[in-house]
């Protein structure tokens, strides 16, 4: 049996960070070793074939965890998981891979792939056409612009059928989002939920339950974590959704509405704070050892 501490794994993430620390942490309690590397400071030649983090051979490594490419979603992420993918060619095991990450990184590429198989969804439009846009909106009555990179809520914008509304979709697209992605907005209860997998296995559920100050649910608008049970069609509907992109750890973003369950989105990384804070559960604890354990098994 090969020991942990035989292990050498690097943590992409973000120093600071909650998330990126904490599962920092549990790679150095299993293997002896902590290796928290931020993706702008790893350099690749690809004349030697050979990735570094400051000193430390990034390609000599048998296993990175993606927890964190950055602070923000953007389009640099793309190239920042071509490099790691480089570095998975060199035979580095990567959780979760970045070809499945790149896949859905983008709001429309994941919104596609979920609708293709058929992924129950809110309705959606996209074009580059802001007098299109103007149109959906008054169908929808009430649609939310979403821009294609971003995480919770940032950038998206509320909007209504007015006499404002072609001013407010032109600054929406001059704000740097060339593609208009909007959703009609559905009633919901003041709640979302986040649907975790590991290794493609369910885990748990919890709530976000939103404050009356905003629109959306999300910790960073004021909402806090709540344990939910999941009943087992639901559960089955979010692991078919999860199941489409192969990752590693995820959490599947689901709500409950008058016209039916609901995805929103799976999420390419996945969050730890709701696991933690509704459940008490350590999922970096188990992440790792979920690392560890595919490691020894090849």
């Amino acid at each position: 049996m090969v020991s942990a501490n035989m292990y050498k794994i690097g943590v992409i993430g973000v120093p600071g960070n909650w998330s990126s620390e904490a599962l920092a942490d549990e790679v150095e309690k299993k293997t002896g070793t902590r290796l928290l590397m931020e993706m702008k400071k790893i350099t690749l030649d690809l004349g030697t074939g050979k990735a570094f983090y400051k000193d430390i051979e990034v390609t000599a490594l048998d296993a990175l965890i993606i927890k964190k490419i950055g602070l923000s979603y953007c389009p640099d992420f793309l190239d920042r998981l071509e490099v790691i993918q480089f570095i998975e060619s060199r035979g580095v095991r990567v959780f979760s891979k970045p070809g499945e990450i790149i896949s859905m990184l983008n709001r429309l590429s994941c919104t596609i792939k979920l609708r293709e198989n058929d992924i129950p969804m809110p309705q959606t439009f996209i074009t580059e056409d802001v007098e299109k846009a103007a149109e959906m909106v008054e169908k929808y009555k009430k649609a939310i612009a979403k821009p294609l990179y971003s995480t919770k809520a940032r950038g998206m914008k509320v909007l209504e059928p007015g006499n404002g509304l072609i001013k407010e979709l032109e600054e929406f697209k001059q704000a740097g989002n060339q593609s208009i992605y909007l959703q009609k907005m559905i009633d919901i209860p003041e709640k979302d939920l986040g649907v975790a997998f590991l290794g493609g296995k369910y885990v748990a559920t919890y709530a976000r339950v939103g404050s009356k100050e905003s629109w959306n649910t999300t910790i960073h608008s004021g909402g806090k974590y709540e344990p939910y049970n999941l009943s087992p069609n639901l559960i089955e509907l979010a692991e078919k959704a999860q199941a489409i992109f192969d990752l590693d750890f995820t959490c599947v973003d689901l709500v409950e509405t008058d016209e039916g369950p609901m995805i929103l989105e799976v999420s390419a990384f996945g969050g730890f704070k709701g696991l933690r804070d509704a459940h008490n559960i350590n999922i970096a604890e188990k992440y790792t050892e979920y690392v560890i354990k595919e490691l020894k098994n090849g």
